[in-house]
């Protein structure tokens, strides 16, 4: 197998499917700004729109691929390619393929429930949904992207409703956290983009189609440098240590839903964008910094999770094991092969169900605490029973409790380190040992906080709250039951990539024979 084989388009779709799916969000954005504003009359016009447009859209990518999607094909699918702007090379090129298939459908799904978690959003409740509408179809553009103009504008374009989000509708320093959330992703942006056109203009023809520039699988000085372009870029968005400090703030000031959108699906940007740039494009390279990027996902395991530790609000407390727990994603990345990369896939996804279920229900007592203080929390069990069962649920996920999505990632990517023959057994066994201190630390700082806030002395503010409505109860639910039926059945999940992977993986280890060949020669 070789690099184009992985990213030909084995098919077309007459009917433009993937299309509709970036667009029919922009549409409901356009129609926003024209309709009537009557807080009196019809406060909640635009988030019934919203969630209208967003329920669609979900429906129609489960509708999809359910019915056109091949699990059996590691090729493109439902190739679409239409000449945009000529005279740059820029095309409306989209496809998708196991690795996009499964975080396309997390981000439809985590979507629709961050616009139904903004039930209540009364302040500029207009500009909030239109943006929520124009993310949503960013998201889906980044994952099927397959020019990287066009993957570069839909990355870039992400960025501005979250820097609103945040700045409008965040805490007391919201200006701070959208600054420099926008600051870092916008310098690692640059990093990408000349990266990207460095490599378009390498070969003898400028391209910018991604199944051409991975047929073009540059190695020495220049290959590296754009690898390492690319691994910072994507990095920041991951986030990688120690480009990870806008996190834990943006996180600490935007509302639940927004978190549930950076945690959910940003996130996950930067774990694609890594598989399909840095190990898709440059296989040779990849394989020999593996072990560098085993060593940086450790670093964030460890780093993340003592720095939760240090945090006295929760949602800065989640943010950190974030963090901790993405860094699993690189061990996987890291470990070129079938195990790991499989592991990596399965990680984004069950950290986007559970963080997105963490924030949502921090969120959620939030809205009848008015505090995410450790300290001034207390005795939360007996006045929020509901909220408690859950939040300690999606605790015991995070922490990869056996029977849940969490453990199946996590002891998966284990596996695929410990399977890679390429490595020393001193460096397996030092890695695996290190990164299992990241297994001990979590649930001591996650089962800490859910004793600080749920039991211990009951703050008399705070003993009488409502508990959680339907509403919340169903969006809670649609977040952590699918943790539970990946965790006891996991090839739900696995079945969309694994043909993909698989692929991939083999692709890698030919290189890797193949640079063992060379050298002995």
């Amino acid at each position: 197998m070789d690099a184009t084989s992985i990213t030909t388009a084995a098919s077309s779709n007459n009917f433009p499917w993937l299309s509709l799916i970036v667009l029919l969000p922009s549409v409901g954005a356009l129609i926003i700004p024209f309709l009537p504003q009557n807080q009196d009359e019809n406060p909640y016009l635009f988030r019934n729109l919203a969630i209208g447009f967003l329920a669609s859209d979900f429906i129609i990518i489960l509708f999809v691929l359910s019915n056109f999607f091949d699990k059996q094909t590691s090729h493109l699918q439902l190739t679409e390619r239409i000449s945009w702007l000529p005279s740059i090379g820029l095309e409306w090129s989209l496809a998708v393929d196991g690795i996009s298939a499964p975080l396309l459908a997390l981000s439809g799904l985590i979507t629709l429930l961050s616009a139904t978690a903004s039930w209540n959003i009364i302040n500029k409740p207009k500009l909030y949904f239109a943006l929520l509408l124009i993310q949503a179809s960013a998201q889906s553009l980044v994952f099927l992207s397959q020019d990287f103009l066009l993957f570069f504008l839909a990355w870039e374009l992400e960025l501005v409703p979250v820097y609103l989000l945040i700045a409008i509708w965040g805490g007391k320093k919201r200006l701070y956290a959208a600054t420099k959330f926008i600051l870092y992703t916008a310098l690692a942006s640059l990093l990408i983009l000349i990266s990207g056109l460095a490599l378009a203009l390498s070969g003898s023809e400028f391209s910018l189609n991604l199944s051409e520039l991975t047929a073009r699988s540059p190695s020495g000085t220049f290959g590296l440098l754009c690898y390492l372009g690319f691994l910072i870029g994507f990095g920041v968005k991951l986030p990688i240590f120690p480009l990870h400090t806008w996190l834990p703030d943006a996180h600490g000031e935007a509302n639940a839903p927004v978190s549930m959108l950076l945690a959910g699906i940003l996130l996950k940007m930067g774990g694609y964008a890594l598989i399909r740039f840095n190990v898709q494009m440059f296989p040779q390279i990849h394989i020999q910094l593996a072990p560098a990027l085993i060593i940086i996902g450790i670093v964030n395991i460890i780093y993340g999770a003592l720095n939760a530790f240090a945090q006295d609000n929760v949602k800065r407390r989640i943010a950190c094991s974030s963090v901790s727990h993405m860094g699993f994603v690189l061990l996987g990345i890291g470990a070129i092969n079938t195990l790991g990369i499989n592991g990596a896939m399965l990680q984004m996804i069950s950290h986007g169900l559970i963080a997105a279920a963490m924030f949502f229900i921090t969120g959620s007592f939030y809205e009848r605490t008015n505090t995410l203080s450790i300290p001034n929390m207390g005795g939360l069990a007996k006045a929020l029973p509901i909220t408690f069962a859950l939040f300690l649920t999606s605790s015991l996920a995070s922490l990869a409790l056996p029977g849940m999505s969490g453990f199946v990632s996590e002891i998966t990517i284990f596996l695929g380190i410990t399977n890679q023959d390429i490595f020393t057994s001193t460096f397996r066994s030092i890695s695996i040992l290190i990164a299992a201190i990241g297994l001990v630390l979590t649930p001591i700082y996650l089962l800490s906080m859910c004793r600080r806030v749920f039991f211990g002395p009951r703050i008399p503010a705070l003993a009488i709250v409502d508990e959680m409505n339907t509403r919340e109860l169903f969006i809670a639910l649609s977040l952590l039951v699918p943790t539970l039926f990946i965790g006891f059945w996991p090839r739900i999940a696995t079945d969309l990539f694994e043909t993909t992977t698989n692929a991939l993986s083999n692709y890698l280890t030919s290189q890797s024979l193949m640079a063992i060949t060379n050298s002995i020669l």
